[in-house]
């Protein structure tokens, strides 16, 4: 791998995407987070201004509005089910990056999202924030309100898309802000109904779906174990040995997402870190999949998901997580549930 090429890679995408990026501006923040995330893996962090970014990402922060009337009678903020962190500024204005928890005004449509949430704290993390400024009270809040009767998330306060990528993004925020850890939960959410939509999620192979019904797939199958794992509750998982089994049988050179689909560099961490989080990551093939991993980075330094195509930020960093997990000498130690390295994941308790 060169190391030095992908570094001034990040770094140009955190000063700008390519043209094609643009209809990705309400993802924005996944974006930082993936460059900002594989800055820290290797070892790159400080070639950037961290203050910025720190800045930035309290901007997006969806504060609590509580009306005049509300103030009064007593009540819940109107926007509660909307509190976290949104993509980017493509609704609404920035709200404060001071240490305000409350904002005195509120837009139609302008909701936080759980993967932005996810990746605003984990980003405010590896960048040594301590939080002080998230509204962990209202966030989770927000979580109790998005999860569904069988136990889903929304990721928005609308009726909308649920499945288990959601779970893996409440029990991850709930974890970086103190609700979770081995002791037990302080959750607002109930955690039980949760796992029962993740092992009602485990498919005839005992790969899980995206939902119950749907086929085994590795990117759920990683979400539903890091979740469970999270939450204290991967003893509940049934079948797990054939688990085992389907995700190795995945790895041909790199690892294919599911059954009959070339591999893509993703997989390495997807079903890489399943089998971290299941303890059995001395079945895989490291030299075979170090090979193609590295097959995989382009010319002007970020990772693309098959060899000779276009890089892209997502693949890059878990095309980074990948060689991780397998020890490679140029990327510092993973924490795979968490997907942040553990450095940062270890550089203070987490409340």
């Amino acid at each position: 791998m060169n190391k030095e090429k992908c570094i001034q890679y990040l770094k140009r995408n955190l000063g700008a995407l390519p043209e094609a990026f643009a209809s990705q501006e309400s993802n924005k923040l996944t974006f930082i987070f993936f460059n900002v995330s594989s800055l820290d893996l290797l070892g790159a962090l400080d070639t950037i201004n961290k203050e910025q970014v720190i800045q930035y990402i309290y901007s997006l922060q969806v504060l609590p509005y509580t009306s005049p009337e509300v103030k009064v009678t007593g009540g819940e903020p109107l926007n509660a089910a909307s509190c976290g962190f949104r993509g980017s500024h493509f609704v609404g204005d920035k709200y404060p990056t001071t240490n305000a928890l409350e904002c005195d005004h509120m837009y139609l449509y302008d909701h936080g999202h759980l993967a932005m949430t996810y990746t605003a704290l984990a980003t405010l993390r590896i960048l040594g924030d301590d939080y002080s400024r998230v509204n962990k009270k209202a966030i989770s809040r927000a979580l109790a309100l998005l999860q569904k009767s069988n136990g889903s998330f929304t990721p928005v306060a609308a009726d909308t898309e649920s499945d288990i990528r959601f779970i893996y993004c409440a029990a991850t925020i709930s974890y970086m802000i103190g609700e979770l850890d081995e002791h037990g939960s302080r959750c607002a959410w109930n955690i039980e109904k949760a796992a029962e939509y993740i092992l009602a999620s485990q498919s005839y192979d005992a790969a899980l779906g995206q939902g119950p019904g749907n086929e085994g797939h590795g990117g759920s199958t990683f979400c539903g174990l890091a979740a469970l794992s999270l939450t204290n509750q991967l003893h509940k998982l049934k079948r797990k040995d054939q688990l085992v089994r389907w995700i190795v049988e995945r790895q041909h050179s790199g690892f294919q997402g599911r059954v009959n689909k070339d591999p893509d560099s993703c997989y390495s961490f997807w079903l890489g870190g399943s089998l971290d989080i299941l303890g059995f990551t001395g079945l895989l093939d490291t030299e075979l999949l170090k090979a193609f991993v590295v097959s995989c980075q382009h010319k002007i330094g970020g990772f693309s998901k098959y060899p000779d195509h276009h890089p892209d930020p997502l693949h890059t960093y878990l095309s980074l997580c990948g060689l991780s997990l397998i020890g490679d000498e140029n990327v510092l130690p993973l924490d795979s549930r968490l997907n942040i390295s553990k450095r940062a994941a270890t550089s203070a308790p987490f409340s």
